[in-house]
């Protein structure tokens, strides 16, 4: 992988939208062991969700939820074969920006304790307790 990702915002139930599925049913469900139910839920069929193409493929996924308190992003996933690369960072600063085009100044996650650099980047801090999410530890974050 070496171009530079096309990062798009698909509706779920589009050609993209269901190859976004597949990226997190491979690296959430397949390569994390989160359960199905666990990691689809009712938030999929409103949500913004966001991928990046790299050479034709999807290789990357997140979704964005409006929520009258935040936004919430969440379920970020990158094959491991595009792992490295930047693709998430990218796709982040990507959601943030629809988010901000449309006013939307707080943001919020949940990420995997082995993950939390990547969102400090982006200037999120993580409050609260850590909690178990699909079997993994988290801990909650926002950026107000």
């Amino acid at each position: 992988m070496t171009a530079d990702p096309l990062i798009l915002a698909v509706p779920i139930r589009s050609d993209l939208g269901r190859l976004a599925l597949s990226v997190r049913r491979e690296v959430f469900i397949i390569e994390q062991n989160v359960p199905e139910e666990v990691e689809r839920d009712e938030y999929d069929a409103a949500a913004t969700h966001v991928v990046a193409v790299v050479d034709g493929d999807v290789v990357g996924v997140l979704r964005v939820v409006f929520l009258p308190e935040h936004v919430k992003i969440g379920r970020v996933a990158v094959l491991g074969k595009a792992r490295g690369q930047g693709i998430a960072t990218t796709m982040m600063h990507f959601a943030m920006d629809l988010a901000r085009s449309r006013g939307e100044t707080r943001f919020y996650l949940t990420a995997q304790i082995d993950k939390l650099a990547l969102y400090e980047k982006l200037g999120f801090a993580a409050f609260g307790e850590e909690f178990e999410d699909g079997g993994m530890p988290h801990l909650a974050m926002k950026n107000y």
